[in-house]
């Protein structure tokens, strides 16, 4: 029996790019969005549109979804990690933060990655090498925002929290995700979307009374791109690269996510690209290819 052929790195690189692009354009839509429609309902709505489409997905390939209870029991977590939990504070801390901010503080997951892994699970190697691209795209995504932004640390403590939580469900989920070899990635993604919308859509109902609500056409359109889009098509791209370069080299793509709300800045509020943004981009790429470069057992770090 043959073994299944290595994945090509820039293949991976690209899908890192590309997932970078799609959670990276979510920052936008759910700052639109979530100016008419609360952050539960907005988050049940995206989850909603994800399930359905990811189920159109499995069915289009002939997938399955697992039939035993330990599988369901286990996205079920994963879904409290990846969307409960995560995207609802993101969508709640929105509220109160601006979008530049929140990318600071929301892009420090591969930092938890990076530690949670070095001091409690030790599940991948890690190496000087790792926590000098961390360090590195951290520094990046900083430039990035610009000081500016960083000012406002300190104020608005609740919004600022949240996102940072949401940035440490998403490392837990980063590695936790590891569990799924045993799924494919369009029936992990499908789960946990189905768990997130059994969960979500009641909660709405209960707390948001969302046929009270008369959205305009803009957050309406902005809510089914990010199910859609960076919500459905992300998640597929997402497990398929945690079982290929490993939950600290996907979570890295969080330094990427800042650079393309500049591109996306630039394209639609006519913004421009300071030398200082630049550098920022320069050194977020370079801290991803750290963190994803392969290293040998005998440099790991104890």
């Amino acid at each position: 029996m043959r073994s299944a052929p290595a994945p090509s790195p820039p293949t991976e690189f690209a899908l890192l790019a590309l997932l970078a692009l799609l959670w990276g354009s979510s920052y936008l839509f759910i700052k639109i969005a979530v100016a008419d429609i609360p952050p539960i309902t907005l988050i049940a709505a995206r989850v909603t549109i994800a399930a359905c489409f990811l189920i159109g997905v499995l069915h289009w390939t002939k997938g399955a979804l697992p039939c035993d209870g330990r599988s369901w029991r286990m996205l079920l977590l994963q879904s409290f990690l990846n969307s409960i939990g995560a995207w609802t504070l993101l969508a709640w801390g929105q509220q109160y933060v601006d979008s530049g901010l929140a990318s600071v503080l929301n892009s420090t997951s591969p930092i938890f990655v990076f530690f949670f892994t070095f001091l409690v699970t030790r599940h991948e190697a890690t190496s000087g090498l790792k926590l000098f691209g961390a360090c590195l795209g951290l520094l990046g995504v900083v430039l990035i925002v610009g000081a500016d932004a960083l000012a406002g640390v300190g104020q608005q403590v609740l919004g600022q929290l949240a996102a940072l939580c949401g940035a440490m469900l998403y490392a837990c989920a980063a590695i936790y995700g590891k569990n799924f070899s045993h799924l494919s990635a369009t029936a992990t993604a499908t789960g946990i979307m189905i768990w997130a919308s059994l969960i979500l859509i009641p909660a709405s109902l209960v707390i948001d009374r969302p046929w009270a609500l008369s959205p305009s056409p803009e957050a309406l359109l902005a809510t089914l791109f990010l199910g859609l889009f960076c919500t459905g098509a992300a998640l597929l791209i997402y497990f398929r690269l945690v079982k290929s370069i490993g939950s600290m080299g996907v979570a890295s793509q969080a330094y990427l996510r800042a650079g393309v709300g500049v591109l996306l800045g630039v394209t639609v509020l006519d913004e421009t690209i300071t030398p200082i943004v630049a550098i920022g981009l320069l050194a977020a790429i370079i801290g991803v290819a750290a963190i994803n470069i392969p290293h040998p057992t005998r440099g790991a770090l104890r």
